[in-house]
């Protein structure tokens, strides 16, 4: 089994929201949006030819995906502009819904971090810019 096919099999069968697959390696996460990979990449996991499955893609998912090395990516929904990112990457992407945008969580609009890196070119600028929403959108929880 591929490292591509291990890491959907894992994300439909293990109640994750994101699963990264290299050889033995695995890294699997409950969290949705884009908190596991954040949490990953400012952690120092080195996850360069790692294959990844996630439920949700967006745009900012996508730079994520691309600043960590990322080979290959599945997703069930991915937006139109994360497609986009990850083919100007020269990453494979796979999913099985394309949208034009991800909804935030009410449902009412846009997905603030899809909105965030919209006219976002470099994914080092989207993770400093990414990591500061997610403080901001946290804080707004408390």
């Amino acid at each position: 089994m591929s490292d591509i096919e291990r890491a959907k099999q894992l994300l439909h069968s293990g109640g994750y929201t994101c699963v990264l697959c290299k050889g033995d390696a695995v890294y699997t996460s409950t969290e949705r949006g884009v908190a596991p990979m954040v949490e990953w990449l400012d952690n120092g996991a080195e996850l360069h030819g790692f294959a990844a499955a996630d439920k949700v893609i967006g745009k900012a998912a996508a730079m994520l995906f691309v600043l960590a090395g990322v080979s290959e990516i599945y997703s069930d929904v991915m937006s139109a502009s994360a497609a986009e990112f990850l083919k100007n990457s020269g990453v494979r992407y796979s999913y099985d819904a394309l949208t034009q945008h991800i909804i935030n969580r009410k449902g009412d609009g846009i997905c603030p971090m899809e909105q965030l890196t919209a006219d976002m070119d470099s994914a080092e600028e989207a993770f400093v810019a990414i990591k500061e929403k997610l403080t901001e959108l946290r804080k707004g929880k408390l």
